[in-house]
């Protein structure tokens, strides 16, 4: 196991490497950079002065290099963790990344962990009572919340539960103004209840596709001749269930795990541009808008990487889950 997991984090370089290409190559060829956004828009600067300020900047930030020798010299700042400074902000990207990653993560994790506990309970108890009437009415909600959009879903939220005259939740933000002042069960009480609508909205989602996954496995395998066999050999129901059908049936939603966290990561981008959350989504949205080349990169880095890291974990879970599989038929 080891020696496959080391293996597999070798290999992630050169996919790394070309994601950090990619997203290299798209800013460059995107119109405009920061120098020119960040030109005083009045005009009032004559054309001399302004061309001579532009042609500063463009030395300073390495900009009037080739494209070619742009992308090594920030490559060789990478191999040392460094992803320079932000244009914008006047920080080092690192710093910026410290501070915004962990919120970013929390708000996937905690989303990540909330729809796998609803949906595979949910998944079971519609499959085994197919054709009922809570599993038509669920499968209309899981249908209904699928086919809604978060960005609407976010608004809508703000607008009926965080304004008069319910203000049930705040609308913005992760904590209260002197939230840093509780103590720290006040404190949590707070987080968690600025979390509940950002987190709501990353959630919904993944959780009725998971569920619809979860349930045409377990459908699947309960007309399995396996399953039947068990069945004549006077195993209980309960165990027929959970050891046999749903274990054989969760092999599809580990797959489905190594792109639920890319996608959350992407939609986290418009859940804290709605809720007005200072995390990664924020983040970049910010920097691909004032084409803060460096803080792009730097974020497209660490989301590249914990993809990846994503494909290995439900890799491992493959093995761990079914014994048929083992490390080695995995490479």
């Amino acid at each position: 196991m080891t020696t496959y997991i080391i293996r597999r984090l070798f290999l992630m370089i050169p996919t790394l490497l070309g994601i950090t290409l990619v997203v290299f190559a798209i800013s460059r060829a995107a119109p405009g950079n920061p120098v020119t956004l960040s030109m005083d828009p009045s005009g009032m600067m004559d054309a001399q002065r302004a061309a001579d300020v532009k042609a500063a900047r463009m030395r300073l930030y390495g900009l009037d290099k080739p494209v070619y020798v742009q992308y090594a010299t920030w490559l060789g700042r990478v191999v040392r963790l460094d992803f320079g400074d932000s244009i914008k902000h006047h920080r080092p990207v690192s710093n910026l990344i410290r501070e915004r990653l962990p919120i970013t993560l929390t708000l996937n994790l905690i989303s990540f962990v909330l729809i796998y506990a609803i949906s595979i309970p949910m998944g079971v108890l519609s499959a085994v009572g197919r054709k009922r009437f809570l599993d038509q009415a669920g499968s209309v909600m899981l249908l209904m919340l699928w086919s809604l959009p978060s960005m609407w879903v976010g608004q809508m939220l703000i607008g009926y539960l965080c304004g008069p005259p319910l203000n049930w939740f705040p609308p913005a933000g992760l904590s209260s103004n002197d939230a840093e002042q509780y103590p720290f069960f006040p404190w949590l009480a707070d987080r968690l209840w600025h979390l509940v609508l950002p987190v709501f909205c990353l959630t919904y989602a993944g959780f009725a596709y998971l569920t619809k996954l979860v349930r045409a496995g377990m459908l699947d395998n309960l007309r399995a001749d396996y399953v039947r066999t068990a069945r004549a050999k006077g195993l209980s129901n309960r165990v027929v269930i959970f050891r046999h059908a749903l274990r054989n049936s969760i092999i599809p939603v580990i797959t489905i795990m190594a792109t639920l966290l890319p996608a959350m990561f992407g939609g986290s981008v418009i859940i804290e541009r709605i809720f007005s959350i200072s995390g990664m989504g924020l983040l970049a949205f910010e920097a691909v808008t004032t084409r803060d080349y460096n803080v792009v990169m730097g974020v497209a880095t660490i989301a590249g990487f914990l993809n990846l890291l994503g494909l290995l974990m439900a890799d491992i879970a493959y093995a761990i889950v079914d014994p048929r599989i083992s490390f080695e038929s995995l490479e």
